[in-house]
């Protein structure tokens, strides 16, 4: 959920000071989501600029596209050119131009359309199939892979992509309590053998299905693999000077982003902007509590030669 529920994405102001956007430049909304960030980014670069904007979620990609077209109305001339792409955001180095962008911008969160549409799968908060799949046409639905997958493989799972230390308890629970259709369905058999966690940060209790569902959205989608594959291509595109500004909500998110900013410091490609992550001011957190958990990084590329 980012923001208001549909117009103010996490941390908008701090993502577009550090985007610096630039009129006539050319800028990525990797994760257009409610086109929240895309339509702040082409307020900022006018008539002779160009956006370019990925969403495999064909509803996301419509809502921006939507929301986009509102924009040109009320820019006129104004308004940048836009392409946008119904695709995972790891086709970026083959939809893009090498050394051609002057910012690139992801926000790894999910959008607040697919947590409130039950349809979807995701959130637990109201009954629906386990579904999860961020692209609906296509892949393993979460339900497969609860039914199918074997004990170990969900404890792994659920370990490695949850970060749960019950993690061979709840694979155990699933296991016995198969067929299991709907989120509620599982976040019952979840409840049933693990009380609610207090988190060591916020001091509040945690459902917890929570990072049970983080690791089967995480697995349906390859997100952690879709980020590797962004991080990985950014510093090609980006012209010297350009800037590279992610937005991550967990910590196996945070860790590659951090990680790959430091690499790409060490090659000499990337300045690190952000020597700690931006977080939300108390304000945001009390007004949105999901941007607690946001963390902002950002880097400059420099002049060094890109990567092959």
């Amino acid at each position: 959920m980012r923001g208001d529920e549909r117009h103010v994405p996490v941390l908008l102001e701090d993502a577009i000071r550090y985007l610096n956007v630039r009129a006539g430049g050319v800028y990525v909304d990797a994760t257009l989501g409610n086109a929240g960030h895309a339509v702040a980014i082409a307020r900022q670069l006018g008539g002779t600029g160009r956006l370019i904007g990925f969403d495999r979620d064909p509803e996301a990609l419509e809502a921006a596209k939507s929301r986009l077209d509102g924009l040109r109305q009320e820019l006129a001339g104004e308004m940048p050119g836009t392409t946008l792409y119904g695709e995972e955001f790891s086709a970026i180095g083959s939809r893009v131009e090498r050394a051609s962008l002057d910012g690139l911008l992801a926000d790894f969160g999910l959008s607040s359309m697919q947590l409130r549409d039950a349809h979807r799968g995701f959130s637990f908060q109201a009954d629906g199939p386990l579904d999860m799949r961020a692209d609906p046409r296509r892949g393993v639905t979460a339900e497969q892979v609860v039914n199918q997958a074997g004990e170990e493989e969900l404890a792994r799972l659920i370990y490695e992509f949850g970060e749960e230390r019950r993690s061979r308890r709840f694979a155990r629970a699933i296991v016995r309590a198969r067929p299991i259709m709907t989120t509620a369905q599982l976040a019952r058999v979840i409840s049933a053998v693990a009380p609610a966690m207090k988190t060591e940060r916020w001091h509040h209790a945690i459902h917890p299905a929570t990072r049970v569902f983080q690791a089967l959205r995480i697995h349906v989608n390859d997100e952690l693999g879709e980020i590797k594959a962004l991080l990985g291509a950014a510093p090609g595109l980006l012209k010297p000077g350009g800037r590279l500004v992610v937005i991550s909500f967990h910590s196996l998110e945070d860790r590659l982003a951090k990680d790959a900013l430091r690499e790409g410091a060490r090659q000499g490609v990337f300045e690190i902007l952000t020597r700690k992550p931006v977080t939300a001011s108390e304000e945001e957190k009390d007004r949105n509590p999901r941007s607690r958990s946001a963390k902002l990084r950002a880097a400059e590329r420099t002049a060094g030669p890109a990567p092959p």
